[in-house]
């Protein structure tokens, strides 16, 4: 007996080029916000953008606007601010989502695991006790209980109404 997940959104990233011309980032902020390109806020200095390709539901990335590879070329108010929405973040999360823990964290480089290596940006992934299981683990396939569109609606809604 077969058992079928659906995943729909995943199909533009399996057929499209292996090689992007441009930054992911840097052409999602000349775009207006919406669920199209899952940038739910914009500060001074960074911005955060649902990952397309998450994790767990709730993947954040707090990205700075200046297009680098190299964390040391970020002036240290950008350093800050970047840690400040990462706080935020985990606020909008938490009332969001009910997460039992967070992992943050930066991949630099390809070989530490950056899928997006000439822009710098931070990972806030939402974990629950037992969010890993057979499927991750054996299968090498990630559930997710709601889509993208979703996933952005109720994130940018909380992070609106916070007082930060």
């Amino acid at each position: 007996m077969f058992h079928y997940i659906w995943s729909p959104w995943r199909m533009k990233y399996i057929q499209k080029p292996r090689k992007e011309k441009g930054c992911v980032f840097c052409e999602a902020l000349q775009q207006s916000d919406s669920a199209e390109n899952l940038i739910v806020f914009r500060g001074e200095r960074t911005f955060t953008i649902l990952n397309r390709y998450p994790y767990t539901s709730g993947h954040l990335m707090v990205v700075p606007y200046q297009h680098t590879a190299v964390l040391a070329d970020l002036d240290a108010s950008t350093r800050a601010e970047m840690m400040e929405v990462v706080n935020r973040s985990i606020l909008v999360l938490r009332e969001v989502y009910c997460p039992q823990g967070y992992n943050i964290g930066m991949n630099i480089g390809e070989s530490a695991g950056a899928g997006i290596t000439d822009h710098i940006h931070m990972h806030v992934v939402p974990r629950w006790n037992g969010d890993t299981n057979f499927m991750s683990t054996i299968g090498g396939v990630r559930v997710l209980p709601e889509g993208l569109e979703e996933s952005y609606a109720r994130i940018k809604e909380v992070w609106e109404k916070l007082k930060y």
